[in-house]
């Protein structure tokens, strides 16, 4: 099963979890054994599996992450946004889950995320549920 969901970014950096959507769509496939892949088909948006039992960390990835790699630079993308893409490329665009009995299993705190590098935009997320 295949399917894109669409996210609408509302800022420059954010961080939105999505696993509530997710859930649902392998809900509603009817899958209990196998995986999902969730895809960020954009070279300035990734995917992050992180902690969402406290609020602050993702402000603390996205503050983190605007140090290490600043917007101004020197850098040389005509578009002026090479730190976003070096960002995702840190993150990476793909997050594979295990489905177990029809849940996605993870951790008691962890969570799903799209991180917007280079916002505000509307973002496509695929997702391609395999049964195994």
């Amino acid at each position: 099963m295949f399917r894109t969901i669409h996210v609408k970014t509302s800022e420059k950096y954010q961080m939105i979890e999505i696993l509530e959507e997710i859930k649902k769509i392998v809900l509603e496939s009817g899958v209990l054994y196998g995986i999902v892949c969730v895809h960020v088909p954009h070279t300035t948006a990734a995917l992050t599996l992180n902690k969402n039992y406290d609020p602050v960390v993702a402000d603390d990835i996205i503050n983190k992450m605007n140090a290490l790699v600043p917007k101004e630079g020197d850098y040389k993308d005509i578009e002026g946004n090479s730190a976003a893409h070096i960002k995702t490329s840190m993150f990476g665009n793909t997050e594979t889950l295990i489905v177990e009995n029809g849940r996605i299993e993870l951790g008691m705190f962890q969570s799903l995320y799209l991180c917007e590098f280079d916002g505000p935009r509307k973002r496509n997320i695929n997702i391609k549920i395999i049964a195994g």
